[in-house]
C-alpha cells in the first residue's frame, strides 16, 4: 500500500498524465455528453450554498461554468498535489470567487456542517484510509446535504487492454478500492440515501498512438514500462476493425445524502 500510495503521488505531480489520459476521452468517447456534463447534470445546486471540491485536478469541470460557479456563495477547489493545483488556478484565473486549498480528505481543515455540497470524483481509490476519507466528508457536509463521488468500474478500459496483450503477461492492476461494483457498500456506511446512476459509454479509438500513450500514462501499468511502444501499438492495431478499435468503457456517479 505505502508503494502504491508512493506512485500514486508522483504520477499525480503535475497535470501531464491526467492530461493526456482525458485527452483520450475528448477524442474518441462514443456518447457525446461527456462524462464531465454526465456529472454536473445530476448537481442540485441553488444559490448561495457552499461547496468543496476534493481532488479536484485541472479544475476543468468548472471552466466555462460561469452559472454553476456563481451559484456558490463559498467554493473552495482542492487536491492532494500542489502541482495539480498550481495548474487549476491558471485555467479559472478569470473567476475571483474561488478559494484554492491543498486538502487531504483524511483530515479536512473545515469545521462540521460547512458545506451543503461536497464532491471527490474519480479519486476515492486513491485514499489510504477510504472510510476515513468519506466519514470526513460527513462531518463537513450539513444535514441534508449531498456529497456527489464518481468512479469507474471493474470492467472497462483497462480489462479489456490488457486482454488484447496477454501474449506479454501484461498483469491488470486495476485499482478496484472504490469502484462501481463496491462503492455503494462503503458509502451506505456513512449515509443514509446512496443513489448510482451510470454513464453509458465506449471508446472509438482511431490512432493507438494516443491509446498507447493513455496506458504509458498509468501507475497501474508498470509491467508494460518494459515492452517498446511500437510492439504494444501493433497487437492493438491487428485488433482494429475497419480503422477503429471499439473498447468498452464503464462509469458513474454515486449521490449520497
Amino acid at each position: 500500500m505505502a508503494q502504491e500510495a508512493l506512485l500514486e503521488k508522483e504520477n499525480y505531480k503535475t497535470s501531464k498524465n491526467l492530461e493526456d489520459r482525458i485527452s483520450l476521452h475528448d477524442k474518441y468517447s462514443t456518447n457525446k455528453q461527456g462524462f464531465t456534463n454526465f456529472i454536473i447534470s445530476h448537481y442540485e445546486l441553488e444559490d448561495g450554498m457552499r461547496v468543496l471540491e476534493l481532488g479536484c485536478g485541472t479544475g476543468d469541470m468548472w471552466m466555462g461554468r460561469d452559472e454553476l460557479v456563481s451559484k456558490c456563495s463559498k467554493l473552495v477547489l482542492s487536491d492532494f498535489s500542489e502541482g495539480m493545483l498550481e495548474t487549476t488556478k491558471k485555467n479559472l484565473a478569470d473567476y475571483e470567487n474561488i478559494e484554492y486549498e491543498v486538502i487531504d480528505i483524511q483530515d479536512i481543515p473545515f469545521e462540521d456542517d460547512s458545506f451543503d455540497v461536497v464532491m471527490a470524483h474519480m479519486m476515492l481509490y486513491h485514499v489510504p484510509d477510504i472510510a476515513k476519507g468519506i466519514s470526513e466528508v460527513r462531518r463537513v457536509l450539513k444535514p441534508g446535504g449531498t456529497f456527489y463521488s464518481a468512479t469507474y468500474g471493474e470492467n472497462g478500459i483497462m480489462p479489456y487492454v490488457c486482454s488484447l496483450l496477454k501474449e506479454y503477461n501484461i498483469e491488470q492492476r486495476l485499482n478496484t478500492r472504490f469502484t462501481i461494483q463496491n462503492g455503494r457498500a462503503q458509502l451506505e456506511e456513512f449515509f443514509d440515501d446512496v443513489r448510482f446512476s451510470e454513464y453509458e459509454d465506449s471508446l472509438a479509438v482511431t490512432n493507438i498512438d494516443d491509446l498507447v500513450t493513455y496506458m504509458y500514462s498509468l501507475v497501474s501499468m508498470t509491467d508494460i514500462q518494459g515492452l517498446p511502444r511500437e510492439d504494444v501499438k501493433r497487437v492493438l492495431e491487428s485488433h482494429m476493425v475497419d480503422g477503429v478499435l471499439n473498447i468498452p468503457k464503464e462509469y458513474g456517479v454515486f449521490i449520497s445524502r
